[in-house]
């Protein structure tokens, strides 16, 4: 029978690991210490950061799949589910996490700016590999966090655990910058494929069947989580998706508009808006005119 795992709480997820339980709401984990195990099926229902140090099989989130590569760190938030394809083969467990529960940053600075570290969503396909020197940044503010967790419990404990978890998400976001930079062959690469998945979206029957392209949309048909395609173009381009999209539309409109007799509504809904006063509006905060007007221009 295949094996799954639910953790709700930071001790079922520290008994599993082989680990005391420092903190109710945080752990900080040395794999070396769990017993060798197989792939399982994961539901997490806490947020997690693994630097895995080992090979454990072809994990499969969500609809994706990523075969995991040493030094690589992932992101996991409450409510995803992580999937070892591999039940068979057994391994040792290596590397360290830092798993922390929605309520130990309840009320802090950090949990108020969580939704602005949008890798806890990024596909693990879209995983942070680190630098040495990144690396030991990380493995160093672990450090410090566990150092914290073996302190007694105070009123200060709870501030200074989630300020260098804060610290830690913070140097995360400045290597996925740096990793946006790195990779910039490959990003030019999907920029080119997110120009003709538009093209080709509005050469098609799609505009009628789904409506205007969504950015979720774009990045599902590109393998990559909304998030992740966000971000990345951002860094690529300075513009939001949501931007570049509706380039394309405004684009697209100006040659119907130009090259033939259609109604302003038949255009509208060419496109796939479904209410013709919609297009008008973005037609003339991205122009400076109506449609009509700009047609007269001609």
């Amino acid at each position: 029978m295949e094996k799954e795992y639910n953790f709700k709480t930071i001790s079922e997820y520290n008994e599993f690991n082989n680990h005391e339980t420092h903190h109710p709401l945080v752990s900080v984990i040395d794999f070396s210490k769990a017993k060798e195990r197989s792939g399982s099926k994961m539901d997490f229902e806490l947020y997690c950061i693994f630097l895995k140090d080992v090979k454990c099989g072809d994990l499969k989130y969500g609809r994706q799949y990523y075969d995991y590569q040493e030094g690589t760190l992932v992101f996991i938030s409450p409510g995803q589910t992580v999937d070892v394809e591999n039940k068979v083969d057994v391994y040792q467990p290596m590397g360290h996490g830092l798993v922390f529960h929605p309520d130990l940053i309840r009320g802090t600075s950090l949990g108020k700016l969580l939704g602005d570290y949008h890798f806890f969503s990024y596909h693990t396909s879209e995983a942070l590999h680190l630098s040495s020197n990144e690396r030991k940044l990380v493995l160093d503010l672990f450090a410090k966090i566990d150092a914290e967790l073996r302190n007694s419990i105070d009123k200060h404990s709870k501030k200074l655990i989630a300020s260098t978890i804060e610290l830690l998400l913070n140097y995360c976001d400045r290597f996925y910058d740096r990793q946006f930079i790195t990779r910039d062959t490959a990003n030019k690469g999907v920029l080119e494929s997110f120009e003709a998945l538009l093209n080709s979206y509005f050469l098609s029957e799609k505009p009628y069947s789904i409506g205007l392209p969504s950015v979720a949309y774009c990045a599902e048909e590109l393998h990559f989580s909304a998030n992740y395609f966000g971000d990345l173009i951002k860094k690529e381009t300075g513009k939001t998706a949501q931007d570049f999209i509706q380039e394309k539309i405004i684009d697209v409109a100006k040659d119907k508009i130009f090259e033939s007799n259609k109604s302003v509504s038949e255009i509208a809904y060419e496109l796939g808006f479904k209410y013709p006063q919609h297009f008008i509006r973005l037609f003339k905060k991205r122009v400076g005119n109506t449609p009509n007007e700009f047609r007269s221009l001609i």
